[in-house]
């Protein structure tokens, strides 16, 4: 039995097999994924399990060159906004209308779908690399 990190076998797999530049998609439960990309989904009832504690999860096993979002989430999600930024260090920020980052999901290797119930709270994650 793995001892630390992520247990979610579907979840470990698919961010073990990150390569440079693939990006995901972690996102609430209202997230309309696009067809054909892969999704872990995690949600179990509203809030369970939260965005915030997926996303710190993830953030103990990759490396984030570049991450986007989308722009409303800097006026109707602050506290999840600082919460990625308080986590990112240093990796690019970009944000885009929601609409476009609903279209650039199809490029996702997979989705991860949370139980968060709150605004915007949706990113696609790059992986970069540790050397």
């Amino acid at each position: 039995m793995k001892k630390t990190g992520i247990i979610n076998g579907a979840l470990a797999g698919a961010i073990a097999a990150l390569g440079h530049k693939d990006v995901f998609l972690l996102c609430d439960a209202g997230m309309p994924i696009p067809r054909g990309v892969p999704v872990i989904d995690l949600a179990v009832k509203g809030g369970v399990p939260g965005f915030c504690q997926v996303f710190d999860a993830i953030m103990e096993e990759i490396v984030v060159e570049k991450y986007t979002l989308a722009s409303e989430i800097q006026k109707t999600n602050k506290g999840i906004l600082e919460h990625l930024r308080e986590k990112m260090n240093g990796a690019e920020e970009v944000f885009i209308p929601h609409v476009e980052l609903k279209a650039e999901s199809a490029k996702a290797k997979f989705a991860v779908r949370t139980g968060e119930f709150s605004y915007y709270p949706n990113i696609i994650i790059q992986a970069g690399v540790c050397f």
